[in-house]
């Protein structure tokens, strides 16, 4: 037949809607041909005020035109299919806006499969066969569809760019690297590209084993996150515990007391009672005397009221009501005084321990510690108000101003408690977490000297004249001394000599749970002097050391 010697296009015998073989085709009033359910479909959805368009062409039609089969391609396809007429490639085959397109198909182009590097164009599955097949194009660089292959062109000289000049960190052709970039330090790409691609390895490489130590630290914090919820679950438990128990313990306390007072009413009640019945007999007799007396009274003959008079026995003194009028009308009210004596000494250990609780609550951190404060305002941001405990202090040394200062002296008071062996003094309060105070100084170069102290220990050492239990001496303190000229840092009687300004105002930084403290001079801005890394086992205290005329003080930051 005529039709089968003729190389017929797929593609004429598609529907432009569906991209299939035609089925049930229609041809409308312009010419172009559509499935019927296509068409149909496409009107529906796009009608407008009564006009139609095809798809193609874009002419319109009013009213919208009446679709009746096309026999003749019905015959025609029906007969293509005999021969061997393929369906149309799935719409998943063409190239869309973001796929790279064939350069060789006409039409309606197909998705490239490969893209050459030494034709600089892209090829579908078919057109692809002769790289596949012929020896001299199989010798051609295929890639992975790139698109603007152009760009390796030189605008120039119209070449491929196979070199890269390092000078000017840019891709050039031959031609540029014996021209404009003559004198420059040219290689060729593919040897700039080994060499980036070995960086690009060891890059990959970093990020690799960053992504498998973030894993780690995930599962560790996940596994953190399991034992901080069994952590509180326990506290919890243990509190509640806790604080039944000393329910426990004043609800026995509360019944042993009212059994006490109890016991004590009736003993009371019975000796009132006891002396109520004597009371009351003493009462019948006198009334019985009474009764006597009257009669003799009333007797009219007066030998006989003689006679009776001297056998009327005498009355004794009464000294029950004295003691009775006497005594003062109070009873258990002293009890109750002493309850609400206990009660107030109670809500004040309370209220005490409640606030050192809620503190040490606040300072639990689960996540990795944070950066350390870098500017003054940072460092304020954890200011901590530091007062002198007056049972630390050395008999040489003076507390004033709210016990925040501190000045050597002559006099001397003994006081047993006190650190007699060296002129030092602790802080009353104990530090935990990240807090930071400063200290102004007042020294005579020279002549006098302070040594700001933290000590673990609230008792280091107490009495003597040893030198170990001096600030930095031992292996329970870290020192930091300045003597108006100059610093030095001591721990374990080790000391190390510090660079920096010298400054009457010196900070410190306190990082109980990382294991930091770190000295500052403080002045326009903050010098880092001394830092130090360790691990705090306990909770720390702050201390100072002053001698020959020298002053201290706790500054105020709030």
């Amino acid at each position: 037949m005529a039709q089968q010697e003729i190389q017929l296009d797929r593609e004429r015998f598609c529907c432009s809607i569906c991209l299939d073989l035609l089925k049930d085709p229609v041809t409308i009033g312009c010419g172009h041909s559509y499935c019927k359910s296509c068409i149909n479909t496409h009107w529906d959805k796009g009608g407008e005020r009564g006009s139609y368009s095809c798809p193609q062409c874009r002419q319109t039609f009013t009213p919208r035109p009446v679709l009746e089969k096309s026999t003749m391609l019905v015959d025609l396809l029906e007969e293509l299919k005999k021969t061997g007429l393929q369906a149309a490639p799935a719409d998943h085959c063409y190239a869309g806006s973001e796929d790279v397109a064939c350069d060789v198909c006409n039409g309606r182009k197909l998705k490239a499969l490969k893209s050459c590097l030494v034709c600089l164009a892209s090829y579908c599955e078919k057109h692809l066969q002769p790289h596949l097949q012929s020896a001299p194009l199989k010798k051609h660089k295929l890639v992975e569809p790139l698109e603007k292959l152009q760009e390796n062109i030189c605008s120039r000289h119209d070449e491929v760019m196979k070199m890269f000049c390092r000078t000017d960190q840019q891709c050039i052709c031959y031609l540029c690297s014996v021209e404009k970039h003559k004198d420059h330090d040219t290689v060729s790409a593919a040897a700039e590209r080994t060499e980036r691609q070995r960086d690009l390895g060891l890059r990959r490489q970093t990020i690799q084993q960053r992504v498998q130590d973030t894993e780690k630290d995930v599962k560790l914090l996940q596994q953190e996150e399991k034992a901080v919820n069994g952590s509180a679950d326990k506290a919890v438990e243990d509190s509640e515990e806790i604080f039944t128990e000393l329910i426990r313990l004043l609800e026995k306390r509360s019944s042993d007391v009212k059994q006490q007072i109890r016991s004590q009413e009736q003993t009371e009640v019975s000796r009132v009672r006891e002396l109520q019945e004597r009371l009351e007999q003493e009462i019948t007799e006198l009334k019985r005397k009474d009764h006597e007396l009257k009669q003799l009274s009333d007797t009219e003959d007066h030998n006989q009221f003689l006679h009776n008079y001297p056998s009327l026995s005498p009355l004794s003194e009464s000294t029950h009501s004295s003691i009775i009028r006497n005594r003062p009308l109070r009873y258990f009210e002293d009890v109750t005084a002493a309850v609400s004596k206990v009660r107030g000494r109670l809500q004040d250990i309370l209220s005490e321990t409640e606030t050192r609780i809620l503190q040490i609550v606040s300072q639990v951190e689960v996540l990795l510690p944070q950066p350390e404060p870098e500017t003054r305002a940072d460092f304020l941001r954890y200011s901590q108000e530091i007062t002198l405990d007056q049972n630390t202090v050395h008999k040489h040394l003076l507390l004033s101003e709210g016990n925040r200062k501190v000045t050597w002296r002559i006099e001397e008071k003994f006081h047993p408690y006190r650190l007699t062996d060296r002129r030092q003094v602790q802080s009353r309060e104990s530090l935990t977490g990240r807090c930071y105070w400063e200290m102004e100084m007042e020294v005579e170069v020279g002549v006098g000297g302070v040594v700001f102290g933290v000590v673990t220990y609230k008792n280091i050492s107490r009495g003597g004249i040893s030198l170990e239990r001096g600030y930095g001496y031992n292996d329970k303190s870290w020192s930091l001394a300045c003597d108006g000229n100059s610093y030095i840092f001591r721990y374990n009687n080790i000391q190390t000599p510090v660079s920096g300004p010298v400054s009457s105002r010196v900070g410190v930084y306190l990082d109980h749970r990382a294991g930091v403290l770190a000295f500052y001079s403080v002045t326009d801005t903050m010098t880092l002097l001394h830092r130090v890394q360790t691990t705090f086992t306990q909770s720390l205290y702050a201390g100072v050391s002053v001698w020959c005329g020298a002053t201290a003080e706790f500054c105020k930051l709030k």
